[in-house]
């Protein structure tokens, strides 16, 4: 058994890291999950600059994947819309209505160049084997810039999940800029769809959100909404303004959508109904306001880490600089080999070095010729060592090469080369400033590039006065009681108590002192003659005194109890009186007289006795009564 126990758990954990760090969570690094990042090296490998069929692309991709085409196919049209990284052509769903792709035999994608940007350097990323071992795939991209922000992702692993909004890219650019510069910056969702956040509960990108649909208020008999709450879509919309307007909850005539590529639906509003009065309760009814639940896990240095907007903005920054760095010693490593081998071509031409190899026989004695023969010029070489791979490059030099050699334009190339050393050696001492100039750069590209449609910012930042939804909904549902059979609710036929609303619960007295409340019922049994039945509203209930005078079960003495009730759990019975005791009278005034009738008996001369409510004190749900006399009572009479 212990084997076993072992076995099943080491599984359980292999199989739990693999869908956290291999599927559902993105990486730091570059803000991917494992399938968009295949998709994304896919498109590198295929990029001609010509759009490729997505189901090419999916074929492509397969070789890196092993979930086969079902979750690739998603993955791509999701990233494509995004807008960032992938051009699209062809119908690739809508954002607005839901609606699907079309067959990836019939769409095309490529890569953007701003994808060539930000993740494309095969020299800088660190490579591992793929999953059958026939090719090799990046582990991640050297990202320059907070991906994971930009385009904001949502996944569910094995016991965590991600939830990160998206963000203006533009603004997270302007923030990793504020942040390289010290100075302070903020940073808050933006969503395609546009519409309102309230961000006042934020926390950094661990608390949650307020979405809300921008409406169309100007005409007081419809109700247009022009722009969708991020989650929804036009088909959800309307679903839950048909469910609320079943149910009672807004009055309309009818819903049309002329949604294209602006959202438009419009609401026709009931007869006596108006636009301002209907808002707030699309807001507490509908998908036209949400609150979304926020988390931001992603994948850092191999283990899952909680973080938030800013501490993901720093460590991009930082990263900005160590990746241009990187990239700049390697360009100029890279132009100084170029530039050794410029000077050894030159002088081995000029200086016609490679007329000392004619009369060699060996390759020994040709390598020791063409070294000979640089002693004269090993101050122009400089302090490089020629190698074996430098005299292979010379002596594999084409004799029509030799023969058209152009000194000047030798020269100008190895100035070129100099003068971008020096450059280099210059952004190397200010990386800062060149990591800034970077990032202004790429915002111009954005900014130029219309095709990606996120430049300006669609969602409006606010707070929204919470609307509840108690408040909203009118009461003018009738609440009837039949006290012949015991019957309350909504489809019951007698006489109606009171006017409810949907949301509301109704505290039911019964004769023998019993108290329950229960949700708004369509017909439920409560027993007939029933002493007080309305809405258990605990504003009301609060200032609502109850007075119980009663018979104590045992000897017949009258009691009284006075008391608020300000407490219960829906569906649980409670007594107000002890079990079995006899219910006279109950009041809710506050101040009241009554007479207590005794029972007739011998040498009893006083048969009745006068009381006033409000001279016994308010006590607690669960005491007693006080007791108002020692002579056995027949009946209350109250005036």
């Amino acid at each position: 058994m212990a084997y076993i126990k072992n076995l099943f758990d080491r599984n359980f954990l292999e199989y739990a890291s693999y869908v956290i760090k291999d599927r559902a969570i993105p990486d730091l690094e570059d803000g991917l999950k494992p399938v968009q990042r295949r998709i994304l090296h896919s498109l590198f490998e295929m990029d001609d600059g010509k759009f490729h069929k997505v189901a090419n692309v999916t074929g492509h991709c397969m070789k890196y994947h092993p979930h086969g085409e079902a979750s690739i196919n998603p993955a791509l049209v999701v990233l494509a819309n995004k807008e960032y990284f992938i051009d699209r052509q062809g119908n690739f769903g809508n954002l607005y209505t839901g609606d699907d792709a079309s067959a990836p035999r019939y769409i095309e994608c490529r890569v953007t160049p701003l994808a060539k940007d930000i993740f494309y350097n095969p020299k800088l990323t660190i490579w591992a084997d793929s999953y059958d071992g026939r090719n090799r795939e990046p582990v991640f991209f050297p990202a320059k810039i907070p991906v994971v922000l930009a385009m904001g992702v949502e996944g569910i692993a094995v016991g965590m999940s991600t939830k990160i909004l998206p963000h203006n890219i533009l603004e997270v650019l302007e923030a990793e800029i504020a942040c390289l510069t010290g100075k302070k910056f903020e940073l808050y969702p933006d969503f395609p769809t546009g519409g309102y956040v309230d961000i006042s509960g934020y926390d950094g990108g661990n608390g949650k959100v307020h979405v809300r649909a921008k409406l169309d208020t100007s005409d007081p008999k419809r109700i247009l909404i022009t722009e969708l709450p991020f989650g929804s879509t036009t088909e959800s919309i309307i679903s839950s303004i048909d469910a609320a307007a079943r149910n009672g909850r807004i009055k309309i005539l009818g819903i049309n959508d002329f949604t294209t590529d602006k959202v438009e639906i419009e609401i026709k509003l009931a007869r006596g109904v108006y636009a301002q009065e209907t808002v707030d309760a699309l807001f507490a009814f509908t998908e036209c306001e949400q609150s979304i639940s926020v988390n931001l896990l992603v994948i850092k240095n191999g283990l899952p880490a909680v973080m938030t907007v800013t501490e993901v903005i720093k460590y991009h920054a930082k990263q900005l600089v160590k990746i241009l760095t990187r990239e700049l010693e390697l360009e100029k490593k890279e132009l100084l080999d170029k530039l050794h081998l410029r000077t050894l071509e030159r002088i081995f031409i000029e200086e016609r070095i490679y007329k000392g190899i004619e009369k060699m026989k060996t390759v020994k004695g040709v390598h020791d010729a063409v070294i000979s023969g640089f002693k004269p010029f090993l101050k122009e070489v400089g302090p490089r060592k020629i190698t074996d791979e430098d005299i292979e490059h010379l002596l594999r030099i084409p004799i029509r090469r030799i023969s058209l050699y152009d000194i000047n334009r030798a020269r100008d190339e190895m100035e070129q080369i100099n003068a971008r050393i020096k450059e280099i050696n210059a952004h190397l001492k200010n990386i800062v400033a060149y990591s800034v100039s970077f990032l202004k750069g790429i915002i111009a590209k954005i900014k130029a590039n219309e095709e990606i449609g996120r430049g300006a910012r669609k969602t409006v930042v606010g707070e929204f006065d919470k609307v509840i939804a108690k408040e909203v909904v009118k009461r003018d549902v009738d609440l009837k009681y039949d006290s012949k059979s015991g019957y309350l609710g909504t489809n019951v036929s007698g006489l109606k108590i009171a006017e409810v609303s949907p949301f509301d619960r109704i505290l039911a007295v019964r004769k023998n002192g019993m108290y329950t409340v229960i949700d708004l019922p369509e017909k439920a049994f409560v027993g007939a003659d029933a002493w007080w039945i309305n809405a258990a509203d605990k504003d009301i209930l609060a200032k609502t005194i109850f007075t119980i005078i009663y018979k104590d079960p045992a000897d017949g003495f009258p009691y009284i109890k006075r008391c608020v009730i300000d407490g219960w759990i829906i569906n649980k019975d409670y007594f107000l009186v002890p079990d079995g005791a006899q219910i006279l009278h109950i009041d809710t005034r506050p101040k009241f007289s009554f007479t207590i009738c005794y029972k007739p008996k011998p040498r009893l001369k006083v048969l009745t006795e006068n009381f006033k409510a409000q001279d016994y004190n308010i006590r607690g749900l669960k005491a007693g009564g006080i007791r108002l006399s020692v002579k056995e009572a027949e009946k209350a009479e109250v005036k």
